[in-house]
């Protein structure tokens, strides 16, 4: 077959193949089946990578009376979402599938691992919320879907979705990128679905920036529960790959990795509080915390701009976090957020690649922050794992997920 003949049979199958997932969410919407079969592959949980896995979870470091173990093995883990019932936990890539993960037999270590919904065709999923009524919504790099009983239909490869955003519509598709286009989300105290709209750019081009302000490419937009009255937050956030409400005072906390190619140690990472829609974080005329970037120094930044609650290493890729809301650790850990440090690409002393925790004072604002579950990157610099999320079990245990190694870990506390 000549190049252009299998090239020409190539677009063809593509198009074929999305048109049929098309045609298949649209019977899932009517709740009729696609005729898929029942049957599921599973990912093995064990054998040699399963065996590897547990030898660098030996290694890794946590407080006094802490202890990490394999909870499953889940391909290109990212995101997740524990259903409000507890029977499953929702996994998301950057690729093109979400993950269930059951724990029947509530032994700390997932009996069943498979590919959820799979009769239909996702683009980068790799964000998974819940509604504390079983709702389970998931972004994707330019679309979202609900499934409205995902936690109990889980079995079957269809499962009914609602597209509240449809395909092409959350960011103009011009603007779609191969980068930053992981979205996370979060069902808000208002009943509201919060979403994070990273741009594509190290630093954008000044022509860019009435466009994203508007759709919110850079912030935080948020939206009714059925896609309604969508508005933009919070804006000047680079990219945010992580976020959580403090359910004591109802602000929105979220991560926000920093600008590339300004030194290995600047700018920081931040850790940031949002406390009224309207606010504006900073960039890009900061470039992390305080530090101007180059391209706008010579441009006066907004009014009020809200600097970071913590500033964390440089580069250190601060990700996924979650305000831990169980009983189960010690009283100081009560109330602090544990969030998620995948690691630096590009500094010539590489950091990062653990779990981090965040104490809170009285008034809502951060404390002080501190190294809570490290080893993932060895002493000369070889990535063993790299965490992205963190959440918490019903039982007050924390889930880690790691999409270097395809893994899940638990966290659990065994002191006295």
């Amino acid at each position: 077959m000549k190049p252009i003949t299998a090239l020409f049979a190539a677009t063809l199958l593509a198009s074929a193949t999305a048109a049929v997932a098309d045609d298949n969410l649209e019977k899932l919407g009517q709740f009729k089946t696609t005729g898929a079969s029942p049957e599921i592959p599973t990912i093995p949980q064990t054998g040699p990578k399963a065996d590897a896995i547990k030898k660098t979870l030996a290694k890794i470091k946590l407080p006094s009376g802490f202890k990490i173990s394999l909870y499953a093995l889940v391909p290109d883990a990212r995101h997740m979402a524990v259903g409000p019932q507890g029977v499953v936990t929702f996994v998301g890539t950057r690729k093109n599938k979400v993950y269930a993960v059951t724990d029947r037999a509530k032994s700390g270590v997932a009996d069943d691992v498979k590919p959820f919904a799979s009769t239909i065709d996702l683009s980068i999923p790799n964000g998974p919320c819940f509604s504390k009524d079983g709702f389970l919504y998931i972004v994707e790099q330019n679309r979202v879907l609900v499934y409205p009983a995902a936690e109990f239909f889980y079995e079957s490869p269809d499962v009914v979705a609602v597209p509240i955003v449809p395909k092409g519509e959350l960011i103009p598709k011009d603007e779609e990128s191969y980068n930053h286009t992981a979205r996370v989300c979060r069902v808000g105290p208002d009943d509201k679905l919060y979403i994070t709209l990273g741009q594509p750019f190290n630093v954008p081009a000044p022509e860019k920036l009435e466009l994203y302000k508007k759709w919110g490419i850079g912030g935080i937009i948020r939206m009714d529960r059925d896609g309604k009255n969508r508005e933009v937050f919070v804006n000047g956030i680079r990219n945010s790959v992580g976020m959580d409400f403090n359910p004591k005072d109802k602000s929105l906390w979220f991560t926000d990795n920093q600008v590339d190619g300004m030194g290995d140690k600047i700018p920081p990472g931040e850790l940031n509080r949002a406390t009224e829609a309207g606010q504006n974080f900073g960039f890009p005329w900061y470039g992390g915390g305080k530090v101007r970037t180059n391209e706008y120094k010579s441009e006066t930044p907004p009014a009020n701009v809200v600097f970071p609650q913590v500033e964390m290493d440089a580069h250190a890729a601060d990700l996924g976090m979650v305000f831990y809301t169980g009983k189960k650790f010690p009283k100081k850990y009560q109330g602090a957020i544990f969030s998620a440090q995948h690691g630096s690409w590009n500094r010539t002393d590489p950091v990062g690649a653990r779990v981090m925790v965040t104490y809170l004072k009285e008034d809502g604002t951060a404390d002080k922050t501190e190294t809570f579950a490290e080893g993932w990157l060895t002493s000369d610099g070889e990535y063993l794992g790299r965490p992205v999320d963190v959440a918490m079990l019903r039982d007050g245990s924390l889930l880690v997920s790691d999409d270097f190694a395809g893994a899940l870990y638990r966290i659990s506390y065994e002191g006295h």
